[in-house]
């Protein structure tokens, strides 16, 4: 019996071997997704089953065991920078992703041990964090098993494990604001002053209004005819309470764009002037 098991193993592993080389199709396929987040990125690894007319969870994926979170090697969560999941602090690194689906409430595992296949080898000891969401159901079937980033924003998005008629989300923040604050700061002691960019940011994350007007103020002498600037300098002085001065500015930024030819941003401060009339 016991020859028979490692036999049956050793096929497997050959078979997932040719498959991997190229030499023939993965049954359940790898997937490599790479998301922006704040000021680093989140790498995401996983192989996806499809659902093949199976009663997935429940059955084919039990409940109350630990699931690899899809199929061949452990998934792996890759982060650049520092995070949080479900408001816990996740430094930056690699972890391996693993869940314990429940009918009522899943349970997300990050474990500090990536290198492994499946869920066998995997130990509680290596834990690093578990938190506990609550799956919502789906309108529609999802026949390959999917883990997407959604609803992301610069500070917030939603990692959502996807497969069937399941939907689990797992809500990731980050905080980019200290650094991003503290590179304007440096950058502004050099030689390349970021007047632009940073102008934007001040008013993006509703900072210091004057500051960032006395910066696009500056962008305006250095960039030239530039209308997407004027375009820019309309909103934060819309933002400032000046409606007269605004619309002045985006006037300015449809001559200048009608001068250059950018079919896009004389949309762009065409519709300012029309919505803000």
């Amino acid at each position: 019996m016991k020859r028979i098991t490692l036999a049956l193993g050793l096929l497997y592993l050959s078979f997932s071997a040719s498959a991997q080389s190229g030499f023939l199709p993965q049954p359940s396929t790898t997937q490599t997704v790479e998301q922006e987040f704040g000021l680093g990125k989140v790498k995401l690894s996983y192989a996806r089953p499809n659902v093949k007319e199976r009663k997935v969870f429940g059955a084919l994926v039990p409940y109350g065991k630990v699931w690899r979170t899809g199929a061949n090697s452990a998934t792996v969560l890759t982060f650049s920078d520092e995070v949080k999941l479900a408001g816990k602090t996740v430094p930056a690194g690699n972890y391996a992703l693993f869940t314990i689906p429940g009918e009522a409430e899943w349970t997300i595992i990050l474990s500090k041990t990536t290198e492994q296949w499946g869920s066998y080898a995997y130990k509680e000891a290596d834990d690093f964090l578990r938190v506990k969401v609550k799956p919502a159901k789906t309108a529609q079937k999802v026949e390959s098993f999917t883990i997407q980033f959604a609803n992301v924003q610069a500070g917030s998005m939603d990692l959502q494990l996807v497969w069937d008629n399941t939907l689990v989300s797992v809500p990731f923040t980050t905080d980019f604001d200290t650094k991003a604050m503290a590179n304007i700061d440096a950058a502004m002691k050099g030689d390349k002053k970021p007047y632009f960019p940073a102008a934007i940011y001040y008013y993006t994350y509703n900072k210091d209004l004057k500051q960032a007007l006395t910066w696009v103020n500056e962008a305006e002498k250095t960039m030239g005819k530039a209308p997407w600037v004027k375009l820019w300098k309309a909103k934060i002085q819309l933002k400032l309470g000046d409606k007269k001065a605004a619309l002045l500015t985006a006037e300015e930024g449809v001559k200048i764009a009608e001068e250059i030819k950018n079919e896009e941003y004389i949309s762009l401060n065409k519709a300012f002037i029309a919505e803000n009339k």
